[in-house]
């Protein structure tokens, strides 16, 4: 996901999506942990989307004070 997407999203479209990425950072943890994740760069992936998403709702939130 490009930041230039994420910018042009509402907030709520960003909460939900937060909420989606947990969901999957949530879910690819436990395949680790089990040994069934092939794909071990999604847990990075993930982890710098949801990072990326905080940032612009940060960034939403001091703009509307």
């Amino acid at each position: 996901m490009k930041a230039s997407e994420i910018k042009d999203k509402s907030v709520e479209e960003l909460t939900e999506t937060l909420v989606s990425l947990s969901k999957d950072q949530f879910t690819y943890r436990m395949q680790q942990s089990t040994g069934q994740l092939g794909q071990t760069h999604l847990l990075k992936a993930v982890k710098k989307d949801i990072a990326r998403v905080k940032t612009v709702l940060g960034e939403k939130s001091r703009v509307s004070e």
